[in-house]
């Protein structure tokens, strides 16, 4: 990475235009060319370096609720379990812990039955049944963002 790659990172983390051609914004500001953004973009994205890049929408505010959620489940069965899990529309994390519970996922849907309902079929579909619903007592959101 070079300065120009962290500039571009500390646009897109917390300052991403919202506009027809945000890459063209981005490159107006750190004169170089649309193009040059782009290509860099993709370069990190395919190195890794960048995981996604889309908005955050706070859920609740869109009329959803959310919740964390983690499960008990054999070492032997952790790929059928991820890919089930992934396969709801409304999980945003999916990752593995070290811990007795060590699926740890959120999901985000209309309401906490829609929830529970995903979490039943989830059980009933890979035979997991100690699977924890964790919903917030109480939120305390922050932002983060690296200086890169």
């Amino acid at each position: 990475m070079d300065d120009i790659d962290r500039k571009i990172l500390n646009k897109v983390q917390s300052d991403f235009p919202i506009t027809k051609r945000p890459f063209l914004d981005i490159a107006g500001q750190l004169n170089i060319s649309e193009s040059n953004v782009i290509d860099r973009i993709k370069r990190m994205k395919n190195s890794g370096i960048i995981r996604r890049i889309g908005a955050n929408f706070h859920s609740s505010k869109l009329g959803f609720v959310s919740t964390l959620c983690a499960a008990r489940v054999p070492e032997n069965k952790l790929d059928m379990f991820a890919e089930k899990v992934n396969s709801f529309k409304g999980v945003t994390h999916n990752y593995i812990r070290a811990n007795s519970y060590n699926v740890w996922f959120t999901f985000i849907a209309e309401d906490m039955d829609v929830i529970e309902g995903y979490l039943q079929s989830l059980s009933e579909a890979t035979g997991i049944k100690d699977i924890l619903n964790l919903p917030a007592q109480k939120l305390f959101k922050i932002k983060v963002d690296f200086d890169i």
